[in-house]
């Protein structure tokens, strides 16, 4: 399952966050955009932690990032 994410850094909180608009706005943060992704992706795993791996697991090599100038 592909799943778009939005790292922004915030200027006030100094620390990147991680945002799905795709599974109602699921966020993180991190004080590096890699924490917050890793944050970010095991929000997401424990809020489809009911599914089966196989349904959500991805062999693909492909990897999509949206970035707000």
């Amino acid at each position: 399952m592909n799943i778009r994410a939005v790292i922004e850094w915030d200027e006030s909180a100094q620390a990147y966050s991680a945002t799905c608009p795709e599974l109602n706005f699921v966020s993180s943060f991190g004080d590096t955009k890699q924490e917050a992704i890793s944050n970010l992706e095991d929000a997401i795993k424990l809020m489809l932690e009911p599914i089966p791996d196989n349904l959500y697991s991805s062999k693909s090599s492909s990897e999509q990032i949206e970035l707000v100038l």
